[in-house]
């Protein structure tokens, strides 16, 4: 039989792990027959009892996996443990919050055995989730779509079934910046989409903010184009073009009437505007220029305190 892991990364879940794990266990029941499957936990640094509860469960069933982080890297970084630590033939990827249902993972491994290596859900409803939250969402991937050449799929989140194919290519993107759903899109391979319903949380609270979410966002415009550089190149273009312009008006002016054209406050909203443009330009040069300090420093992606009740030596 083929080996399934399911990777599930958990950043103070312990109120929804017991539950999740009762529900993957009953799916995986209903395909027994014809695959095994590992249930992968990564531990993202909880400061609750959630690496207490993977023990637990992994004592009372050898299919649980754990990987226990050294500290709270975020969730892109946690999903690239996933992808370091799966040993199945095929890894479904999915929350711990409940909002990825585990009764879709039987119609994805349909889909796979018909030749798909990406097997990606798409939220149709998105309960529990403010009308401000989904009109931002939608209007960032309508522009991401717009200036990116690496098409990024709008409410395909991180709910996806990966061949084998797939999980040991993305082992190979080792950057630190790392924006998941486009790495998704970028690496290519035969996609095909299945939809569903998103929940609202089980238990607990979401751990994303408006200031979390706005730094995913600008990791992703940053990660997959520079059209930011080029909208500030061709805006500097544009103000320059039209400061000549003003200069050529103001000798003329000059030349006509003899006397230098007075406007003290039309001279300053000028230099404001010039000023608050290379400001501007100069935060987008400084973004990309940030990311490259932290991508040439070579650092690990992450450090694991322990795997499976035995503490990771650093190689």
């Amino acid at each position: 039989m083929k080996l399934i892991t399911i990777s599930v990364p958990a950043y103070n879940e312990s109120e929804v792990l017991p539950h999740l794990y009762d529900r993957i266990k009953e799916v995986m029941a209903t395909v027994s027959d014809r695959y095994d499957y590992e249930l992968l936990f990564i531990n993202d640094g909880s400061s609750d009892n959630s690496v207490q509860i993977m023990k637990e469960l992994r004592a009372k069933d050898s299919r649980v996996s754990y990987v226990d982080l050294a500290r709270n890297y975020g969730k892109e970084i946690a999903m690239a443990a996933g992808f370091d630590y799966a040993k199945g033939d095929a890894m479904v990827t999915m929350d711990a919050d409940l909002q990825h249902p585990p009764e879709l993972i039987p119609e994805m491994l349909l889909l796979w055995e018909q030749g798909y290596e990406d097997v990606y859900a798409k939220r149709k409803i998105r309960e529990g989730e403010t009308w401000l939250k989904k009109y931002t969402s939608k209007k960032y991937y309508q522009l991401l779509q717009k200036m990116s050449k690496t098409p990024v799929l709008p409410d395909a989140g991180d709910f996806r079934l990966l061949d084998r194919r797939c999980i040991d290519a993305l082992k190979k993107l080792r950057e630190t910046q790392r924006y998941s759903k486009g790495l998704y899109s970028w690496m290519g391979f035969k996609k095909v989409e299945i939809e569903f319903d998103a929940a609202p949380r089980l238990a607990g609270e979401t751990k994303w903010n408006y200031g979390s979410l706005f730094n995913l966002a600008l990791e992703g415009m940053t990660s997959f184009t520079t059209t930011p550089l080029k909208i500030s190149s061709i805006l500097g273009f544009i103000v320059s073009i039209a400061a000549f312009i003003y200069m050529i008006y103001i000798f003329i002016a000059t030349l006509v009437t003899g006397n230098a054209v007075e406007g003290f406050p039309t001279l300053m909203i000028v230099i404001l505007f010039l000023g608050g443009i290379q400001l501007i330009s100069i935060g987008i040069i400084g973004e990309y220029l940030g990311r490259i300090f932290n991508e040439v420093k070579g650092r690990p992606l992450y450090f694991v305190e322990e795997y499976n009740d035995e503490r990771e030596p650093i190689k």
